[in-house]
Formats: structure tokens, sequence, C-alpha cells
């Protein structure tokens, strides 16, 4: 395990995959260093990637919305995503990519050590959670790891192109509200 310094360094000039010869910033994360709760994303969108933060787009500020439904926002969690440079045209992160970019984020959840993740999107709720998830059945399910609760939520993009899908999402942020509550969480 890295301090953070050498860690975002590392990050930074990392050339593991083909994702840094598009990237024009890599995106490390965001939030307190000693966050009880993290949100995981799949990886960086296009205003992430000229930014160099997670979520500061469309559903960056629908990120935002929800976190304040349940008293959260960025000065309260940390969010960061499994890989940290921009898959070219937004599509989801390759397997070889991910490989290369979770020793990251694994470092990350040391270093912060959260009692609860979010995964935002099948994407990262695959790769944190099961590599069988099905975010249409398992979205707002709880699951224990390492002494750390998880769950899943629709991706807020997904949230963007499918209304539909926005009353799960608010029962769900209401089940992670009472987590919060249930872990004793610092929030």
């Amino acid at each position: 395990m890295r301090n953070w310094e050498e860690l975002e360094q590392m990050c930074n000039q990392c050339h593991r995959c083909q994702l840094c010869q598009t990237r024009n910033n890599v995106v490390f994360g965001v939030g307190p260093k000693n966050a009880d709760i993290m949100f995981i994303g799949e990886g960086p969108g296009e205003q992430e990637d000229f930014k160099g933060e997670p979520f500061v787009g469309a559903a960056g500020k629908l990120l935002d919305d929800m976190l304040s439904i349940i008293d959260l926002g960025r000065h309260n969690c940390y969010i960061a995503n499994i890989v940290k440079c921009r898959p070219p045209g937004n599509r989801d992160p390759k397997d070889e990519e991910q490989d290369a970019c979770i020793d990251y984020l694994r470092n990350q959840v040391s270093l912060i050590q959260p009692k609860i993740i979010i995964c935002l999107g099948r994407v990262a709720a695959k790769r944190i959670i099961d590599p069988d998830f099905r975010i249409t059945r398992e979205h707002g399910t709880w699951y224990c790891k390492s002494g750390i609760w998880m769950t899943a939520l629709y991706h807020p993009s997904a949230l963007l192109r499918d209304l539909s899908k926005r009353p799960d999402t608010f029962e769900d942020l209401l089940e992670i509200r009472k987590k919060i509550r249930e872990v004793h969480a610092d929030i």
C-alpha cells in the first residue's frame, strides 16, 4: 500500500494501458481521504477528463442532487472510478483497462477504509461486488465484503437517459441513508 502522495503521483504518470494516450487529465478522485462512504463509478467522461475530477458533467450534477437527498456531498464522501482515464467515446472500460487500473482503486480503498461503498452502475458493481451482478435485479441489495458494506445504484448517466429508473433509485437512496445510520458512518 502506498501513501496518498505516492499513489496519486504514480497514477498521474501511469502508462499501463492505451487510455493514457488519449487522456487530458488523470481523474484520481475527490473527497475527504478518511470518508466513511465511498462512491465508485466506471470511468471518467469527457467533462471529467477536461477538469480532472469525477462526475462534473450532467451526470455529476445529478449525482450531487442524489447525494443531497441523503445528506451527503463531496465534502463528506469520497468519489472515484475504476479507471482513471477516459475511455474514448465514453465507452465502457475494457477488462484489460480495468485490470491495469484496479490496484490504484484498491489502494484508495485501503487508505480511506470506508464503511460503505456504493457502486455507480453495472460496470462498477460487476468489478467490485460480483462479476455476475445484474443492476436491474440487484440494485439496492446490500453485500458485506471484508467488513465493508456495498451496494449499487443505477449510474447517473442511465438515470438521465431513462427516467423510469428514478423511483427505484430514490428508494435505494433512502436505504443507503438507513445503512449509514445503522453502521454509524460519519457524515
